[in-house]
């Protein structure tokens, strides 16, 4: 997961997020999330789709592949537990939300998985 990049990873982590509050997901619903062009929507969704990360239907809903799905929970996950550990020093929500928003995307696999035991045992 690590070699994906920052871009994609964001690109699949707010599909994931739109799939849990809308029945479906389009570019558009993707361009207003994120804030972005719909031509920079579009050039990410085809180079998503390119790495079968998604799949578009005729009627431009966009779907993860199982692939994509676990890319974008794992992306998920680390947002929610560096928000937690933000938190638990303090930071405050906002602060918090938005640093682990860079963090999630460097972070390494052997240091997420010792904050994870680490909050599993302290909170």
């Amino acid at each position: 997961m690590r070699e994906l990049g920052e871009s994609k990873e964001m690109y699949l982590e707010c599909i994931l997020r739109l799939t849990k509050t809308n029945k479906v997901v389009r570019a558009v619903d993707l361009a207003q999330f994120m804030n972005f062009s719909r031509p920079s929507i579009s050039r990410a969704l085809l180079l998503l789709e390119n790495d079968g990360l998604i799949i578009r239907d005729d009627k431009d809903y966009i779907t993860l592949t199982e692939n994509g799905l676990n890319i974008a929970e794992g992306v998920h996950e680390r947002h929610k537990i560096v928000t937690e550990l933000f938190m638990f020093f303090g930071v405050d929500c906002d602060t918090a939300e938005n640093d682990a928003c860079k963090v999630e995307h460097v972070i390494s696999d052997k240091t997420f998985i010792k904050i994870k035991e680490y909050l599993a045992k302290t909170l």
